[in-house]
């Protein structure tokens, strides 16, 4: 486990006690860990859930919110201060930009495409991602940028295990966007269409509504929601840079896939369960595995429940 090498008596079995606390570490971290991959991978499922397409531009939304909020403070050079309410507020502009840059990336990259192959929007969509990744490296350069906000906070300890109260509120927040976005697809008219949408939209048609605003609000929603997580994540972590989506882009994807993807409660569900498999992957295998032991649990997981842990399995119209 974690904090077990490098010295004699590290090799020692640990006692019922010390394994339960360090357990209950792993599931803190794992948690933290999660609420991101979580606010991203809501952001594939919604886009997949409505129109089937897999953005795999969207790490790279992530990657360009934590980039918006750097430019913010770049800008207010220093006059927003630091502290959680200086966070909350670089969020709001970072999300608003991200998912205006959603809505113009679905209209001008994949709204001509609707109709076509889905191997084409497939490809346009890895472009829009290298777009994204060398624009940015060529806008900011390709030397990481360092965070000029710190949350700053003691530490809480819960049962032996320890907690910042920076990961707390990281995490109180994510969970608030969750909730904000599942009430607002459930019970609000926006919603109900983006329901209607994903069921059956040459019907919405007929009906009247509006499948391209739909389809519009639902990459705006996806888009700030990584523009948020990105945000957080340069603010805990002190430093971006334009490779930064990749990684967890594929994360979040793997998150969406072992929920379900297309559900969003499911999306959710599958990045706390990556969370903690990570946390407790590492701590048992080693950091170098971390990723092996992902991607290995989702090719395992796959071949057990293809349609993913809230997933249903359906038939495609002809």
């Amino acid at each position: 486990m974690a904090g077990r090498t490098g010295h004699p008596a590290s090799l020692l079995p640990l006692t019922y006690r010390e394994t339960r606390m360090n357990h209950l570490q792993l599931v803190l971290s794992g948690l933290f860990v999660g609420s991101f991959y979580a606010l991203v991978a809501l952001g594939y499922s919604m886009v997949y859930g409505i129109i089937k397409l897999l953005n795999f531009a969207h790490g790279d939304l992530y990657m360009l919110g934590a980039f918006a909020g750097f430019t913010m403070l770049s800008v207010s050079a220093g006059a927003l201060g630091g502290g959680l309410v200086a966070l909350v507020a670089i969020m709001i502009v970072a999300m608003i930009a991200t998912g205006t840059f959603g809505m113009v990336m679905e209209r001008v990259a994949y709204r001509p495409l609707r109709s076509a192959p889905r191997l084409s929007v497939l490809i346009t969509a890895v472009g829009a991602s290298f777009a994204l990744e060398y624009g940015i490296a060529v806008a900011f350069g390709p030397t990481p940028e360092v965070y000029q906000i710190e949350v700053r906070g003691g530490t809480l300890n819960i049962a032996g295990a320890q907690i910042t109260q920076a990961q707390l509120a990281m995490m109180a927040i994510a969970v608030v966007l969750m909730i904000a976005l599942d009430t607002l697809v459930r019970r609000s008219r926006t919603g109900r269409a983006m329901r209607a949408v994903s069921q059956d939209p040459k019907a919405c048609l007929l009906m009247g509504v509006n499948v391209d605003r739909v389809i519009s609000r639902t990459f705006f929603l996806g888009s700030a929601l990584a523009g948020a997580a990105g945000v957080m994540a340069g603010a805990y972590y002190g430093k971006i840079d334009f490779l930064m989506g990749f990684i967890i882009g594929l994360k979040a994807f793997t998150a969406a896939v072992i929920g379900g993807i297309g559900n969003l409660r499911g999306a959710v569900l599958g990045a706390i369960v990556l969370g903690l498999l990570e946390s407790f992957g590492v701590a048992y295998l080693g950091s170098e595995w971390r990723d092996v032991f992902a991607f290995g649990f989702l090719i395992l997981f796959l071949t057990v429940r293809p349609t993913g842990l809230l997933g249903e399995r359906v038939t495609e119209r002809v």
